[in-house]
């Protein structure tokens, strides 16, 4: 494949940008529609909590199983084929909710959300960046890899801004057209990448000669990989294992995400209820403060970080955005007033920087034919922060949000979500302290040599 090439990247954003419309769409409204099927008449209900807390543990269990898995196989079966999956499955929660919202249908909503969680948590995110990776050579992957961020905080925002004006009834069924659209769009029009089929004797199959091959027809460093050839169907624990711990590079990008993600799943299992119960939130405040949070990552990742990564380098990025990260969810926790979330919201312009500096980093540090397992083990890892998010976050939430609270600080569930950002915060200052290390001692080693 020419690495030079950007054809299908269009299509891909276009694909990308129609599923987060639909996906983001439902945010502003789903708290006030599982509130008034659960608890009507309330601004307060720590069942909701507990529901909205189990359904993201379940969906983070099973993406942590599924992720890696579908992104392995997207390696030998093609990006398209297994993008296909996220997609389809989108479509039916939305589908339920836009026939009916009462009682029974929130429940039916409820299940086919969790099931759909599961293959569309992170799949649909690292099967993107599998395909960018397979078309952008290493050095150029930072500024893609946010490009593509950026157009899907565009589905973000445009979702946001259509619920601001739309009626809950019909937000659910344009939300469930459009994910069908994406559905049809990608079939239709993406072209495939990735994907090999492998005889004993195929040189695509054979990492040394692919190796070789690689280097010769590449100007850019090309890794070798770290995994077998037969291991190219499911992957087992100890395959991840490997993968994750083969540098110091990746073991930090897996440490990073776990915290990272952890502090961010709590935050959103606390945030929109929190805010509800302080200062009386609701659809439209929701989608007010979304759309900001949106906004602010749409033009951070398609102007800021593009124009930046070449000059900082993604290690630098990464420290800047886990520092704006910190001060993003901090604000949230000690808001005295309405619009503080607001001016919390504004910091996302830095920590929008995060996740894409570690999904460059990593897919730097893998070889071509290994991109879809590695970005699905990085998936998978920040759904098991999914997983413990919801379980450490909601009954803390649903206590300090009581009546029968043990003090009055409601914000206390979201400064504990802080706490996590800031060991990532830590831990990548160290990281970038032991790398220094490492290349002065290297130079040294060289020139005593």
């Amino acid at each position: 494949m020419n690495k030079d090439s950007l054809a299908g990247l269009g299509h891909l954003f276009v694909a990308s940008f129609l599923f987060y419309f639909s996906s983001s769409m439902v945010i502003p409204a789903i708290t006030d529609v599982t509130m008034e099927a659960v608890c009507p008449g309330r601004d307060e209900c720590s069942v909701a909590i507990y529901l909205t807390g189990f359904q993201n543990a379940v969906t983070g269990l099973g993406a942590l199983v599924v992720t890696p898995i579908v992104g392995n196989l997207s390696d030998r079966y093609g990006r398209k084929a297994l993008m296909t999956l996220p997609v389809t499955v989108a479509i039916l929660p939305l589908f339920v909710l836009a026939c009916n919202r009462s009682e029974v249908y929130f429940y039916v909503y409820y299940v086919a959300k969790i099931v759909a969680g599961i293959f569309c948590e992170g799949t649909m995110h690292c099967l993107c960046l599998a395909y960018v990776a397979d078309h952008v050579r290493p050095r150029r992957r930072a500024a893609a890899f946010a490009l593509l961020s950026g157009v899907s905080a565009a589905g973000f925002v445009s979702g946001t801004l259509t619920a601001r004006f739309l009626a809950t009834s019909s937000t659910f069924q344009v939300a469930a057209a459009v994910a069908t659209a994406a559905a049809l769009y990608l079939r239709a029009f993406l072209p495939d990448s990735g994907g090999v089929s492998c005889s004993d004797d195929d040189q695509a199959c054979d990492p040394l000669l692919q190796a070789s091959s690689s280097s010769a027809s590449s100007s850019d460093e090309e890794l070798s990989p770290r995994l077998p050839p037969h291991k190219a169907g499911l992957p087992s624990l100890s395959d991840m294992l490997t993968l994750l711990t083969g540098s110091l590079a990746m073991s930090g990008a897996a440490t990073i995400t776990f915290f990272y993600s952890l502090g961010e799943h709590g935050l959103q299992t606390a945030l929109l209820y929190y805010l509800k119960a302080q200062f009386g939130y609701s659809k439209d405040e929701f989608a007010n403060l979304l759309l900001i949070v949106g906004a602010a990552g749409m033009l951070s990742q398609l102007t800021v970080m593009p124009i930046l990564a070449p000059i900082l380098g993604e290690e630098i990025l990464l420290i800047v955005g886990l520092l704006g990260g910190c001060t993003h969810v901090f604000l949230y926790g000690i808001a005295w007033s309405y619009w503080v979330p607001y001016l919390s919201a504004a910091f996302v312009i830095l920590s929008a920087f995060v996740h894409p500096s570690i999904r460059t980093n990593v897919s730097k540090n893998v070889a071509s034919n290994e991109q879809g397992i590695a970005q699905g083990c990085i998936s998978g890892i920040s759904s098991f922060g999914g997983i413990l998010g919801p379980l450490i976050f909601t009954p803390l939430t649903a206590w300090v949000l009581s009546e029968t609270g043990p003090f009055n600080f409601k914000g206390f569930s979201v400064l504990c979500a802080g706490i996590c950002t800031v060991i990532a915060f830590i831990i990548s200052l160290r990281m970038r302290g032991a790398q220094s290390s490492a290349c002065k001692k290297s130079i040294v080693q060289q020139e005593q040599a």
